[in-house]
């Protein structure tokens, strides 16, 4: 009978202590969440493939200690017809998975800045976002197909976070913005790589001259971190901060800078018209072409409007799509190239050249009327067209005339 009362008295206790921390535990903040989760943003490196830094995902399994990064911006260099597949955007980037300290080598090496914004999730949402890499890691979902200005490493993570949170997230995009469009967005990155700059001015074409909103310009890394910086969770208690700390990993001191590097396509293109302009007044006065010039130019402009086609109607890429370059550098070059050195005799020819005066002049008008934007650099070689274009198109006939009785 005493045993039993006892038994029954223990039962009320350990029932009552049960209730007791059942209490305290759902009053509790859910704040001690099994992972950590942060952004890793890095800064931009020096060679064109880092030139606009990196955005991945670090997980801290706190139990285990585990420590992973998730990676959107990987791809398998084994991967067969790599380099064709590259150029003409068919080559799948895939999320690869490394630890932590394996992916701040690379950057360590290399003296990049290394920046982690701790995420203020809860519980829940942690292992919701972990559940979601997990499956986008599976061997069938890893890989995706790569867009530089809306599918890459930081999109990727802008995505997930959207899919995962949903209402919850608020983005609290500024009011007031600079006007920025994707051109002034790359410009802000290539500026000190000016051959780089070119190129990327000359293989992008009109459909990035419009404006960028607030939300894409966080295809960029930084305008990403910047982003996560002023965004906020609500829906699960008072309004609380995204980021909740943020980190230096690594920061280097600022290299100097090297000065100015006057071999750079806006000086060299200058002094390159300057002497055409200079071949083209003794020309006149010699009563001269100097034709092994205009076919060895013309054949470039032909070959690099060769290349503008291939990438506007053969290649999956968007944003090499409307690229008024062809303007001067037209395909039909090759042929003006042609006849300046077989049949400089042929009536077609000075149709040809003053087509491609007309086009050179139409490319000055796209440009300024805002359709497209050019490379400042262009403008020498525009000049140099409707000069040669010009003197070719009114002494063709006349200096074959004059050579001809003396």
């Amino acid at each position: 009978m005493q045993i039993d009362i006892h038994k029954r008295s223990f039962r009320k206790s350990l029932l009552l202590g049960f209730s007791l921390l059942l209490g305290i535990m759902l009053t509790l903040p859910a704040t001690a969440a099994q992972y950590k989760i942060s952004l890793l943003t890095c800064d931009p490196g020096d060679e064109l493939y880092s030139t606009f830094g990196h955005s991945a995902i670090r997980i801290i399994e706190l139990e285990s200690g585990q420590d992973l990064v998730f990676n959107y911006g990987t791809f398998d260099f084994n991967t067969s017809f790599f380099y064709v597949k590259f150029i003409r955007r068919t080559l799948d980037y895939q999320l690869s998975l490394t630890t932590t300290e394996n992916f701040l080598r690379e950057y360590n090496y290399f003296k990049r800045n290394v920046r982690e914004q701790e995420l203020n999730l809860s519980a829940e949402q942690s292992e919701k976002i972990v559940a979601f890499l997990q499956r986008n890691y599976q061997p069938e979902n890893r890989k995706y197909r790569y867009d530089f200005f809306f599918d890459n490493c930081a999109t990727r993570i802008t995505d997930m976070l959207e899919t995962v949170l949903g209402q919850s997230l608020k983005w609290n995009y500024p009011i007031e913005t600079d006007h920025k469009t994707f051109r002034n967005l790359i410009d802000e990155y290539v500026y000190p790589l000016p051959w780089s700059d070119l190129g990327i001015d000359l293989a992008l074409g009109a459909v990035i001259d419009r404006e960028a909103t607030e939300a894409e310009k966080a295809f960029l890394p930084d305008y990403l971190e910047a982003s996560f910086g002023r965004a906020t969770i609500i829906g699960d208690g008072p309004e609380r901060p995204l980021v909740s700390q943020t980190n230096k990993i690594y920061d280097f001191p600022e290299s100097r800078s090297e000065g100015i590097n006057l071999i750079n396509p806006y000086v060299l293109f200058w002094l390159f018209a300057i002497l055409i302009g200079l071949l083209t007044f003794i020309g006149f006065k010699k009563k001269r072409l100097f034709k092994g010039f205009d076919i060895a130019f013309f054949s470039i402009l032909g070959l690099l409007g060769v290349l503008f086609v291939f990438l506007w109607f053969f290649t999956a890429h968007s944003q090499t799509k409307n690229n008024w370059n062809l303007f001067w550098a037209f395909p039909a070059h090759l042929y003006i190239a042609y006849l300046l050195y077989r049949r400089p005799d042929k009536a077609i020819l000075k149709t040809l050249l003053l087509g491609a005066m007309i086009l050179a002049d139409l490319a000055l008008v796209v440009w300024i009327l805002g359709f497209q934007s050019f490379h400042p650099s262009i403008l020498p070689l525009l000049l140099i067209i409707i000069l040669r274009t010009n003197f070719i198109y009114y002494n063709l006939d006349r200096f074959r005339i004059i050579n001809k009785r003396t």
